[in-house]
């Protein structure tokens, strides 16, 4: 049977790790190397590595970087940043990183999404839809480079036509919760997730297992990733590099897909 995943997500900004509120204000949290040899030790389903830089600076993804992140990850790779090419694509996933991320570029020229699915597979191919509440009705759009820039997509109707072009997953972002670690945006989740049938990956907000198991018990099989909750500790947001256990994850999933049942 197919599990839910929780995922770190790690944010590269000069170098180092930050970790971001409402995609402003970085705070310099380690280094991405060790951070992943931790994320190793503990045994995580995936890992997600984002350049938040390379497409806000026009520039092409540090390949040595993913190398050296490929040659130290023990668990599936997923990166973004700066990709704009299948080439890109496919050389990325040339050093061992089973997923690459496109955003702004899918956003610019959607037949991109096609051809990179059909270099690298859509299994490796995902797409970031970052999404926030804008205008005066406050309706969900889809935002590009950092969230500064506004491209009038719907997400909903962006995700559908994402799966029509060959995507393999999508991670949907919430700017408006990023960082503040009070819980998931369950109705954009659940907008997308009633329109697709591709694998799906909910990001921003999570500030405690808790906010992890309602977003399993509503939709079961799905990628639960978060930031702040997997480097911050305790109401000082300490730096500390933590996950569940393999018995805290099991219990969580057992909780979540219970409650599942007992509501369908």
């Amino acid at each position: 049977m197919v599990q839910p995943r929780i995922i770190p997500c790690l944010l590269v900004h000069e170098g180092g790790l930050v970790k971001t509120t409402r995609f402003a204000d970085p705070k310099y949290v380690g280094d991405p190397i060790n951070a992943v040899r931790i994320f190793n030790e503990k045994e995580v389903d995936e890992l997600i590595v984002v350049d938040i830089d390379a497409t806000r600076e026009g520039r092409e993804p540090n390949y040595q970087m993913i190398a050296d992140l490929a040659n130290e990850c023990r668990m599936p790779l997923c990166y973004g940043g700066g990709v704009k090419t299948a080439e890109q694509v496919q050389r990325i996933i040339g050093f061992g990183v089973e997923k690459v991320a496109l955003s702004a570029a899918a956003v610019a020229r959607p037949e991109l999404v096609t051809e990179a699915a059909r270099q690298v597979g859509s299994q490796s191919l995902v797409v970031v839809l970052d999404v926030a509440r804008t205008g005066l009705l406050r309706r969900y759009e889809v935002m590009t480079h950092n969230g500064t820039v506004k491209t009038g997509l719907d997400p909903v109707n962006w995700a559908k036509r994402l799966e029509q072009l060959g995507a393999g997953e999508v991670v949907v972002n919430s700017i408006d919760r990023d960082g503040l670690m009070q819980g998931y945006d369950l109705e954009l989740a659940s907008r997308i997730r009633e329109a697709i049938t591709l694998p799906m990956t909910l990001l921003g907000g999570a500030g405690s297992l808790a906010d992890i198991e309602d977003l399993v018990c509503t939709h079961r099989v799905i990628g639960a990733a978060a930031g702040s909750l997997f480097v911050f500790k305790g109401k000082y947001r300490a730096v500390l590099i933590n996950y569940p256990n393999r018995s805290e994850k099991n219990a969580l999933f057992e909780r979540a897909l219970g409650l599942a049942e007992v509501k369908a």
